[in-house]
């Protein structure tokens, strides 16, 4: 096996897909395959922020970059985004449902992306979300995308450009939007009451956006955006609820598709909880 593959993660804000990005890529924290550096903007989005990251990302000698974050057709990531052409490296964006405006430049970029769809924004509205409500959102986000089979997706994706750059082969970025379909096939549920339950948590995730986006940029009046963040709020909850019935549904038949990676970076295969995993694709 050639030299660890070294990846730039610059993250620019918060989505569920984004705090456990690196994470993803080496559970166990024992891959010799690669090496992860991640660069965050913190909470805001600003352009000052983005930029710095981006600038310091591009002075690394990276094999990878990684750029995760939200609203994507703002000012910060744009002009990011824009640094980050200059690189020679391939460029994988990671965000949610507004990036799909901006498809055509990511193409013309010729950077990677991978869109999810029920990676949907937070009620930020200062009367109602406080840190704890934030972090019980992204809790309830995390599941949906853990269970439902979009973490699965970004794993699998990344590790092909990965692999393509540990053997010198030619490099396919992703050009992804994951839809409920999409994600759930990634799972490969066993009982398909589970999948049902999967896919109807995927899709209730993925319309948060449409109560939240109305409360935070359209609604002005209190007595009505309060209780439109707090019903997306609900709504996430639910989905999370039926992501966990999902799995409980998989537990109960001892048939959890579980994919963990070995020290090479090879995807294993597993179904049975007692059982080994066996590698599926040979370094």
């Amino acid at each position: 096996m050639s030299k660890a593959v070294k990846i730039g993660v610059l993250k620019a804000g918060c989505i569920g897909s984004l705090p456990l990005l690196e994470f993803l890529l080496d559970e166990r924290a024992d891959r010799e395959d690669i090496y992860i550096k991640v660069i965050g903007s913190g909470a805001k989005v600003t352009a000052e922020q983005c930029i710095e990251g981006a600038e310091y990302i591009l002075k690394q000698d990276f094999d990878l970059i990684i750029f995760a974050g939200p609203a994507q057709t703002t000012q910060g990531p744009s002009e990011a985004r824009k640094i980050l052409r200059k690189s020679s490296k391939p460029v994988i964006v990671i965000s949610d449902s507004p990036a799909r405006k901006i498809i055509k430049e990511l193409d013309e970029s010729g950077f990677g992306y991978i869109i999810v769809e029920a990676d949907s924004m937070i009620g930020a509205r200062r009367e109602f979300l406080d840190p704890a409500e934030m972090a019980l959102y992204n809790s309830d986000v995390i599941k949906v995308l853990a269970v439902t089979g979009a973490m699965n997706i970004i794993v699998e994706e990344i590790d092909k450009v990965i692999n393509a750059i540990k053997f010198s082969e030619k490099i396919i970025l992703p050009k992804l939007i994951i839809d409920g379909r999409r994600a759930v096939e990634a799972v490969d549920f066993s009982n398909p009451y589970a999948k049902a339950k999967a896919m109807a948590a995927y899709e209730i995730a993925k319309q948060v956006s449409t109560i939240t986006f109305e409360a935070c940029f359209k609604v002005q009046e209190p007595d009505l955006y309060i209780p439109l963040v707090a019903t997306a709020h609900e709504m996430m909850r639910i989905a999370a609820r039926l992501a966990d019935e999902a799995r409980e549904i998989e537990k109960g038949g001892d048939s959890i598709f579980r994919r963990p990676h070995f020290k090479d970076g090879t995807l294993g295969k597993k179904r049975r909880l007692m059982e080994k995993p066996q590698r599926t694709n040979i370094v």
